[in-house]
């Protein structure tokens, strides 16, 4: 097992260790780019996690908002291992595979 790295972001360590290569924690993934926070909505057998997350968008016709959804497959880490209904903190990373670009770095609340 790796030692533990910082990330370059305000997040709190895990209190698990992992062997994932996928990890920013303890792997080798880096992590750059956009951060969002959603909703665990479902999992996946491949340490996949699917993220949901509400937006407004404005409409300047009727000079209103709308809500919309967004959702994205992230990587769910064996040291993080987000539950279904918890909110999390996700972050871009390079491509780890066809469908997934983010990676879980923190969970926030059940």
């Amino acid at each position: 097992m790796k030692k533990e790295k910082s990330t370059g972001i305000e997040v709190s360590f895990p209190k698990e260790k992992c062997d994932d290569k996928n990890c920013p924690f303890h792997g080798e993934l880096k992590v750059r780019g956009r951060i969002f926070k959603g909703k665990v909505v479902s999992r996946d057998t491949h340490r996949t996690a699917i993220i949901r997350w509400e937006r407004q968008h404005y409409i300047p016709k009727y000079e209103r908002y709308e809500k919309r959804k967004s959702k994205v497959s992230a990587h769910n880490p064996h040291c993080i291992d987000a539950q279904v209904g918890e909110e999390v903190k996700i972050i871009e990373t390079k491509p780890i595979s066809k469908t997934k670009h983010f990676v879980i770095i923190e969970k926030i609340a059940k």
